[in-house]
Formats: C-alpha cells, sequence, structure tokens
C-alpha cells in the first residue's frame, strides 16, 4: 500500500510542499521566449484566406437560424407522436365500442 502511495502525484505533492519562486519562473520560462522568423510568418495574416474569415454577425445568424430549425423540428416529432398516440386511442375506443 505505502508503495502506490510514492506513486500517486498526490504523494508528490506531498514531498514538494512549495517550490521556490526561481524554480517557478524557470518553468515558465520556456512561454515567454519570443517567436523566431518562422513562426512570425506562420502566425502573419494571409491575404488570400481573408475572404474565407467568419464574421462574428454572420456566424450568430446562422446559430439562430440553426437553434430555430431545431427547434421546429422537435416541436413537429412531438407533434407527430402526439397526433399517432390520440389516433391509435381513438381506434382502440371504436374497437371497443364496437365489439
Amino acid at each position: 500500500m505505502a508503495f502506490l502511495l510514492n506513486k500517486t502525484a498526490l504523494s508528490k505533492l506531498r514531498l514538494n510542499p512549495q517550490k521556490t519562486d526561481e524554480s517557478l519562473m524557470l518553468a515558465r520560462r520556456g512561454i515567454h521566449i519570443e517567436p523566431g522568423a518562422r513562426e512570425k510568418a506562420l502566425l502573419a495574416a494571409d491575404p488570400s484566406l481573408k475572404r474565407f474569415k467568419s464574421h462574428k454577425q454572420s456566424v450568430r445568424t446562422l446559430k439562430r437560424v440553426g437553434d430555430v430549425l431545431t427547434i421546429v423540428v422537435v416541436a413537429g416529432c412531438c407533434y407527430e407522436i402526439y397526433v399517432r398516440a390520440v389516433m391509435r386511442e381513438e381506434a382502440r375506443k371504436q374497437a371497443e365500442g364496437s365489439a
């Protein structure tokens, strides 16, 4: 049991209760490195892709249309289930009345 506790992350946290400020700065140093020429070229805006860029208003409108269509389809399905249940109940009553 003690062997399992030694391998868990919880026990590692207990063994190293607090790191010094220096070790934290060294661990985060890689994030703040200035990107090189290749990375800057990859991150630069490409004018040929500008026409494919989505705009907030058009995306919002498209989402709204999708939501409305979803509600309409769900309402139609519920109505169809209701109609079939009512028709089945009427057929059952009519069968009992004729028998």
